[in-house]
């Protein structure tokens, strides 16, 4: 999805007195993801807070090593360690888990199943929104799909995980076993993969306790979608 779904998040920071960048990310490669956020992260003027969803966890993971990072938020999210990519964490789904509906590439992108769309990504948005998502689905590159880290940021920054409870993309079980090797510190939320979307509050709450637990008083954060 593109950064518009974290308007509600970002507004709650900014009230907060937060300086918030959304970065939009072509999801073409991983690299030109993770050189996006770099560019966001530059333009701060004090520390960073990393905050990644889903395939955003992949980015900020390796864009998080940057000196000015000083903490990691997973949002149902991915958290590979060095050589993964989520092509090869979802290679071998928990028994009984659901499966992402994810259409075979065209033209070298990926796109999920509309008809599936809601059901799997956003059960709890309002459904006019949950169907406009589906249809304005960012293209996501195969070489996202399969760009694999090269030094994961969480074995040397403090972390946050969101666990969204509900999730029929990123089966919590999966998400739980994530971050509890990431070494984060994890709260759950009883929400859909789009969590960020559905419970705004629930995942501001968890940023601001990053930024508080990793950077001083008027630093700065910054948001990856996924």
């Amino acid at each position: 999805m593109d950064g518009s779904g974290w308007e509600g998040v970002y507004k709650i920071l900014r009230k907060k007195g937060y300086n918030v960048s959304i970065v939009q990310n072509p999801t073409i490669s991983l690299a030109d993801d993770v050189a996006v956020t770099k560019r966001a992260i530059a333009a701060q003027s004090g520390g960073v807070v990393l905050v990644g969803h889903s395939y955003g966890g992949v980015v900020v993971t390796e864009a998080g090593n940057d000196p000015k990072v000083a903490g990691l938020v997973y949002i149902a999210a991915f958290a590979p360690d060095g050589g993964e990519s989520i092509e090869t964490l979802i290679q071998n789904p928990p028994p009984g888990a659901s499966v992402p509906p994810i259409l075979p590439p065209r033209d070298g992108f990926l796109h999920l199943d509309r008809s599936k769309f809601v059901a799997c990504f956003a059960a709890d948005v309002n459904p006019d929104l949950a169907a406009f998502m589906a249809d304005s689905q960012v293209p996501w590159g195969v070489q996202a799909f399969t760009g694999a880290v090269s030094q994961p940021a969480w074995k040397s920054k403090p972390s946050w995980y969101l666990v969204s409870t509900e999730d029929k993309m990123i089966p919590p079980v999966a998400q739980r076993a994530i971050s509890n090797r990431a070494g984060s510190e994890v709260v759950e939320t009883k929400g859909s993969h789009a969590v960020y979307v559905s419970h705004p509050d629930a995942v501001a709450s968890l940023i601001e306790e990053a930024a508080v637990g990793s950077v001083s008083t008027g630093s700065r954060a910054a948001a990856t979608r996924g």
